[in-house]
């Protein structure tokens, strides 16, 4: 069984914000990464955006110059499979669809070693589902980042039902040693931050459809009323439109009641391809030098 000891070179599976963020704290916690991903130019992006990221780092005197060049050399990129071989631990953090991660996960399982662990990212689908998918569900395991990874504490952790002791012990004795605090997680739709979260900003959407306040008024009032860091409407563009939808499906799926049923607005967005800060085009505009409404 694997332990703590034994996890050397850890592999990411997904280039984007959650993947490079991932990438990032695990190779300055003194890990060798292998990010893969399908897009030579995601990869590129990737990298510079962890530069970039760990520069900021530097800047805040968080990390030394010395700390973020060592970092950056234990990242290594590429587009096959067989680039993650003698990975001791694959961490998935492909966008939040079940078939995607599916596929995934049946390219994978072949090339990896047979005590190698598997871990997904996903914010809301079922572990023991995903787990199902491998070829060694006691070896498999939810370990849910927060965005943007290298500045929020937290990672849940969920264990599917085969989730075996030892798998657990490892995740998190491996995400302590990444500076992160764990919150466990049963495995239910959506876990714990989401199940609280997503229908709070599915609220404030159904608040915008139905005319109660506009797109300012609505995040102002829980910035200075709740006392948010942002409002729900910024905070949906900051995640994703189409995360968001993906997992407010899953929690009305899942759960079968009304309450978790989208907003046809958000629904609407993400047929226009509003998804928020990724496109440039959300709840609001980004186009500019200050992000202004678009309703």
């Amino acid at each position: 069984m694997a332990s703590l000891e034994d996890i050397k070179t850890i592999g990411v599976i997904g280039a984007g914000q959650m993947g490079n963020g991932i990438a990032h704290v695990i190779a300055l916690a003194d890990y060798d990464v292998r990010l893969l991903d399908v897009s030579a130019e995601a990869l590129d992006k990737a990298l510079g955006l962890i530069g970039k990221n760990m520069d900021r780092q530097v800047k805040k005197d968080l990390i030394t110059e010395a700390q973020k060049e060592a970092a950056l050399a234990r990242i290594t990129t590429g587009t096959d499979y067989s680039f993650l071989s003698d990975c001791d631990l694959v961490i998935e953090a492909a966008t939040e669809n079940e078939e995607t991660k599916k596929q995934i996960f049946k390219a994978l399982c072949p090339v990896l070693g047979p005590e190698a662990i598997i871990a997904t990212n996903t914010s809301s689908i079922s572990v023991t589902r995903l787990a199902s998918y491998t070829d060694r569900p006691s070896k498999f395991m939810g370990m849910h980042f927060m965005n943007p990874v290298p500045l929020m504490k937290l990672v849940e952790l969920i264990r599917g039902i085969a989730t075996d002791e030892p798998t657990y012990r490892t995740i998190h004795e491996l995400t302590k040693k990444l500076g992160k605090e764990t919150a466990s997680a049963e495995d239910f739709p959506a876990f714990i931050v989401n199940r609280i979260l997503l229908p709070m900003i599915n609220e404030a959407i159904y608040t915008l459809y139905e005319g109660v306040g506009n797109v300012r008024s609505i995040d102002d009032a829980m910035r200075l009323g709740a006392n948010h860091p942002m409002g729900p409407l910024q905070l949906a563009d900051f995640i994703g439109l189409d995360t968001c939808l993906s997992i407010m499906h899953v929690l009305h799926d899942g759960l079968a009641d009304t309450k978790y049923r989208p907003c046809p607005l958000l629904v609407k967005y993400v047929e226009a391809g509003w998804l928020g800060r990724k496109v440039g085009r959300g709840f609001y505009d980004y186009s500019g030098d200050e992000p202004v409404p678009t309703r």
